[in-house]
């Protein structure tokens, strides 16, 4: 196996493990689920992951508002196992995931501003972590778009990284 490959299937892996996890603590409800290290008294190695996805999508909301592609898309994972699932389906890798916002990004591109709102995060150990939150895209005053997202974190190299995003619009208010 390539290495390029091999970090692939290493990568997807850690997003299958993620992914799992999260989705057990989702089944347990309102059980609560403490984040353990080696010493298992409870503390995580980001003592404040609120704070820090917080100022992570408050980032990304400033580079789309500037129309920066590449400071939007700086806080996902580089890896081809980075994923992405919103209304068109699943989109693989960070080269796709880049290519599916790209064209919001192209010159006299209509794009939305955006914000988030709603941010709540939690580390499930010291290398991965949830965000769930709510996006909002507005032109002026009127909100054109909003919806729940929820983001996989895992720390690559010392750093959060998105590692799996996943997003729903709204459904659009009857007349």
């Amino acid at each position: 196996m390539t290495e390029g490959r091999l970090l692939a299937e290493r990568g997807r892996r850690a997003v299958q493990r993620a992914l799992f996890v999260g989705g057990i603590a989702v089944a347990l409800g309102g059980c609560r689920i403490e984040p353990t290290n080696a010493r298992g008294d409870g503390t995580t190695e980001e003592p404040d992951l609120a704070a820090r996805a917080a100022a992570i999508l408050e980032t990304q909301a400033e580079a789309w508002n500037a129309g920066d592609l590449d400071g939007f898309m700086a806080f996902y994972d580089r890896s081809p196992a980075t994923t992405y699932i919103g209304s068109a389906g699943l989109v693989e890798g960070f080269d796709g995931i880049r290519a599916r916002y790209a064209p919001l990004f192209e010159a006299g591109a209509q794009r939305d501003s955006l914000r988030f709102e709603d941010v709540h995060a939690r580390a499930l150990d010291p290398r991965f972590g949830v965000v769930t939150a709510r996006y909002v895209l507005y032109r002026g005053p009127d909100v054109t778009s909003t919806g729940p997202f929820t983001l996989v974190l895992m720390r690559v190299e010392g750093r959060w990284k998105i590692v799996h995003d996943q997003s729903a619009a709204d459904p659009e208010p009857e007349s």
